[in-house]
């Protein structure tokens, strides 16, 4: 299948993953949300729950590498934090100006992710549905993106799964009306990229959380991507 998602360049090792922009007309959602993170953490307990989050996954398919306390900002760790918010549990909640995403949970709660979102003039909202789910897809870039990137020619029948495939370890496809949009939420081994205005729409996560937000959500959930200025 298609996927809107490209990587950065093009050499020996393809860094994940930016997207074309495609048109998507989604309406928005209205949200009214809270978090609430416990302060009384150290900062080297903080730096200690990412290396413990974020540890190698070597019975992957592709070995999925460590992730250092020093190469991911310790407040975009997977982390349950309150949440107030009008959508049912099981939503997927996205906050670009925040750089999270929330899975709605029961009792005002939610788990939450740090993302890499969609640079200007790239970004999305509104509501999509999770049609398809994928462990180490391929990726295929659109002709629209060969056009642009001639490089990717090589990849026209498909990139393999790979740590280095823009898509990483799994992908979440995002439907709207029974019709493929191209965006997605997947994976990625750079760490630098989350917290980051990074992609052409995509939503990307850390590979570990990828991955454990693929076992809380079955398909046909519901995805929300707020509006920029919206806050959750």
């Amino acid at each position: 299948m298609h996927s809107s998602c490209t990587p950065r360049r093009v050499g020996f090792a393809l860094r994940p993953a930016l997207l074309i922009g495609v048109s998507l007309a989604l309406a928005a959602c209205n949200q009214t949300a809270s978090t609430q993170v416990s302060l009384a953490a150290t900062a080297p307990q903080r730096l200690a729950a990412v290396e413990t989050r974020y540890q190698a996954l070597p019975d992957e398919r592709f070995p999925v590498r460590a992730i250092r306390a020093d190469e991911l900002d310790p407040k975009y760790a997977r982390q349950r934090v309150r949440y107030d918010t009008h959508h049912p549990p099981g939503t997927v909640v996205v906050d670009p100006d925040a750089k999270f995403l929330y899975l709605v949970q029961e009792g005002g709660y939610a788990m939450r992710y740090g993302v890499g979102v969609g640079r200007e003039g790239f970004g999305w909202s509104g509501s999509a549905t999770i049609a398809r789910k994928a462990q180490w897809p391929t990726w295929t870039p659109p002709t629209e993106m060969i056009k642009r990137q001639p490089e990717l020619r090589q990849y026209a029948s498909g990139m393999k799964p790979g740590t280095e495939n823009p898509l990483g370890a799994r992908a979440l496809y995002l439907f709207q009306n029974g019709r493929d949009t191209l965006y997605r939420l997947h994976g990625t081994n750079d760490p630098s990229s989350i917290g980051q205005d990074v992609s052409s729409g995509c939503v990307r996560l850390l590979n570990q959380d990828v991955i454990d937000l693929y076992q809380r959500v079955p398909a046909g959930s519901k995805v929300v991507v707020l509006p920029h200025g919206r806050r959750a």
